[in-house]
C-alpha cells in the first residue's frame, strides 16, 4: 500500500492531512509524529507545485484542498494567497524537496516519534 492509513478511516485520515497542511502553510513549522510528517510531506509538495503553477485552475484545486484561515491578520491574507504568493514564488528555481524533518525523539506519554516539520 503506497500510503500510511495512519489509524483512521478514509474521511478522517483526509480531514487530518488538510488539518496539517494547512497549518504547515501558515506556520512554515509545526511539530508532530514521524509517521504524519512522512505523509504530510507529499501532500505539501504537490500543494507547492500547484503554486508554482500558478494559473486559476492549480489555484482552484488548492484552495479545495487547503482550509480557509487567515494566515496574516495585519494584511487578512489567507492560507491559499500565503501559498500562492509568498511561498510559490520563494522555491521558484527548486524542483522539489520543499520540505524538512528533523527529530526530536521520543513523546513523553506514549513513546511516539515526534519530528519538526518545516519548509526549506
Amino acid at each position: 500500500m503506497p500510503y500510511r492509513k495512519l489509524g483512521r478511516t478514509s474521511a478522517q485520515r483526509k480531514a487530518l492531512l488538510r488539518d496539517l497542511a494547512t497549518d504547515l502553510i501558515i506556520n512554515e513549522r509545526i511539530e508532530t509524529t514521524e509517521a504524519r510528517a512522512k505523509e504530510l510531506r507529499s501532500v505539501v509538495e504537490k500543494m507547492i507545485t500547484l503554486g508554482k503553477r500558478g494559473d486559476l485552475h492549480a489555484r482552484r484545486q488548492a484552495a479545495a484542498y487547503i482550509r480557509h484561515e487567515v494566515a496574516n491578520a495585519e494584511t487578512n491574507e489567507d492560507a491559499v494567497q500565503k501559498l500562492f504568493g509568498d511561498i510559490a514564488t520563494r522555491y521558484q528555481e527548486r524542483q522539489g524537496g520543499y520540505t524538512r524533518i528533523m527529530k526530536l525523539g521520543p513523546r513523553r506519554g506514549d513513546g511516539a516519534p515526534v519530528v519538526i516539520i518545516e519548509l526549506v
